[in-house]
C-alpha cells in the first residue's frame, strides 16, 4: 500500500514540477515580443494645457507601417451619431492619419510624433485640454504580433493646477522601461518558484497522511486474551 502512496506522491510532485518548468518558458516567449507600454502614473494637466499621453513599443519596433488606434473606452456613444461607438481620438493607418473615424471634438487637436514612430514611439499629443478630456485613453495596435497589444493612459484635468509652459518633447516623456518590468517578472517567477514546490510537497504529504490514517482505521481491533 505504501508503494502506491509513494507513486501518487511522486506523480503529484512531477506534475507541479512540469508546470513550474513551463512558467519561465512562457515568460521568455512573451518577453521577446514587442509590447505596448503606456504610463503607470496618471498624466495631470490644467485646462488649456497641451499634454503628451506616453506610449511606446518595447523592444523598439518601427511603428510607421502599423495601425495605431487611440480611443476613449469609457466615453459614452452619442445617440445622434450611429458611428460614435467606433470613432477614435486619433487613428493612424496606411502610414497616414485617418480623419474619417475621428471623434469630432478631437479634430485638429491631436497628433502623433511621426518622426519618432520608427523608434517605437506612439505617444499622442493632445492640445488645448478641457475637463471633457479627463478619463482613460487606450493605445492599441491591432496588427501587432504580440500578446500585449494595448495599454491605458489616465488623464486627470485639474482646474486648480498651475503649470509652467514648457516645450513638449516626446523624447523627454518617460514611460516604464523594460528594466522595471523585467525586475517585476523576476520577482514574480521567484515567488512562484518558491510557492509551487512547497505546495507540491504539502499536497503530497496530505495524501500520504490521509492514506495512512485510513490504513490505521481499517486495521482489525486486537482481541483480548481470555
Amino acid at each position: 500500500m505504501e508503494r502506491g502512496v509513494d507513486r501518487e506522491f511522486i506523480h503529484t510532485c512531477s506534475l507541479w514540477t512540469f508546470i513550474l518548468t513551463l512558467v519561465p518558458i512562457f515568460s521568455s516567449l512573451v518577453e521577446g515580443q514587442p509590447q505596448v507600454i503606456g504610463s503607470s502614473q496618471p498624466i495631470i494637466a490644467a485646462p488649456g494645457d497641451d499634454v503628451i499621453l506616453p506610449c511606446h513599443l518595447e523592444p523598439a519596433v518601427d511603428a510607421r507601417g502599423l495601425t495605431v488606434e487611440w480611443s476613449r473606452p469609457d466615453l459614452k456613444p452619442d445617440p445622434s451619431d450611429r458611428w460614435s461607438w467606433v470613432r477614435y481620438v486619433h487613428l493612424y493607418r496606411d502610414r497616414r492619419d485617418d480623419l474619417d473615424m475621428k471623434i469630432p471634438s478631437y479634430i485638429r487637436r491631436t497628433t502623433l510624433f511621426t518622426d519618432d514612430m520608427k523608434h517605437g514611439n506612439i505617444s499622442l499629443k493632445v492640445m488645448n485640454i478641457t475637463s471633457e478630456d479627463e478619463g482613460r485613453f487606450k493605445c492599441f495596435i491591432p496588427n501587432l504580433k504580440s500578446t500585449v497589444k494595448f495599454s491605458f493612459v489616465q488623464l486627470v484635468v485639474d482646474p486648480n493646477l498651475f503649470t509652467t509652459e514648457m516645450p513638449l518633447d516626446p523624447r523627454n516623456v518617460r514611460t516604464p522601461g523594460p528594466d522595471s518590468q523585467t525586475r517585476l517578472g523576476i520577482w514574480i517567477l521567484g515567488v512562484v518558484g518558491c510557492i509551487v514546490p512547497c505546495l507540491a510537497v504539502t499536497v503530497g504529504g496530505y495524501f500520504i497522511i490521509r492514506r495512512r490514517q485510513k490504513q490505521v482505521n481499517t486495521l482489525p481491533a486486537p482481541t483480548l486474551g481470555q
